[in-house]
């Protein structure tokens, strides 16, 4: 008998986990007035942390109010906490900005949306587009996609987020073990891919930090807490790679990172919210984190190193 998958309308007929598009797209090319738009996330996720870190590289606090979801859903989605309701609508659900955008809506409620205050609906719900988005309101802090770089970035995110970031979901969500061992295979390869290239320049594109790395790095920052176990993505530890744990800390020590990721929400999120992978719901105790703040041993790496 074929196991029952964790989210039945994202899967095909030989198990393997196939993630459902993103149905809000509209694009917002320039910076908009301030409160004009908010941002709902969940700090467990590792697509709405993208656009967490992007607020907060380019100084848009001001900008762009933000709402922190309770990390642990169930089958109604994700939701608002007592500590932090909806600001803007009074929404207990996520589930009903979906719902007041479109309708009917029945698919899987995602992380992060980018609504609009003012016309009370979902503009954008596909993490890719509003990182892109949000680099591109505000001139502060660092260009995370600069146009002589944007191919090069562009064709590592495709590599990264087919491989990495979708790839330990991929794994973890199969429910057939030829779907689990392809995904497995595919990720690992691209982990020892990406530490051969680590080994010549200190981030995926030289010595600049651009979003491609932001992207790999929600994956990583997860992946000894939570993939390894959760997702049965056990070949390698991040910490076992010379190259990808260094970088790891490298990112995580940049200014203000640190603060944009919160253990107990990603391990809440996971172990409490997947019962087809988790019946027992027990959240581990460990693994002990500390290590993320020792030295990186980064700066000399591949000085000048280009795509």
């Amino acid at each position: 008998m074929q196991p029952v998958s964790a989210f039945p309308k994202e899967g095909d007929a030989q198990g393997r986990w196939v993630r459902q598009q993103s149905r809000f797209r509209e694009w917002v090319g320039e910076r908009a007035e301030p409160g004009r738009y908010h941002l709902y996330v969940s700090l467990a996720c590792p697509w709405a942390s993208r656009a967490v870190i992007t607020r907060k590289l380019k100084r848009l606090e001001d900008v762009l109010p933000m709402t922190v979801l309770d990390p642990v859903r169930d089958e109604r989605g994700w939701r608002f906490t007592e500590e932090e309701p909806d600001p803007v609508s009074g929404f207990t659900f996520l589930k009903e900005a979906y719902e007041a955008t479109q309708p009917g809506f029945d698919d899987r409620v995602t992380v992060p949306v980018l609504w609009d205050v003012q016309e009370g609906r979902i503009v954008n719900n596909e993490s890719a587009d509003v990182v892109r988005m949000l680099d591109g309101w505000s001139d502060e802090g660092p260009a995370l996609a600069p146009p002589a770089l944007r191919d090069a970035i562009d064709e590592l995110n495709a590599y990264i987020y087919a491989n990495v970031n979708d790839g330990v979901y991929r794994a973890g969500f199969a429910t057939s073990q030829e779907a689990y061992e392809e995904a497995f295979d595919a990720l690992f390869c691209a982990l020892d891919v990406l530490d051969g290239r680590l080994s010549a320049r200190r981030y995926l594109l030289g010595d600049q930090i651009t979003e491609a790395d932001w992207r790999l790095f929600v994956t990583l920052v997860r992946f000894d807490v939570v993939y390894v176990s959760h997702f049965k993505c056990n070949l390698r530890r991040i910490a076992d790679y010379p190259n990808l744990s260094g970088y790891l800390r490298d990112l995580y020590q940049q200014p203000g990172i640190a603060d944009t990721v919160d253990f107990d929400h990603i391990k809440r999120h996971y172990f409490g919210t997947h019962p087809t992978i988790n019946p027992t719901r027990i959240i581990p105790k460990g693994p002990d984190t500390s290590g993320l703040l020792a030295p990186p041993g980064r700066e000399a790496v591949g000085r000048r190193a280009v795509a």
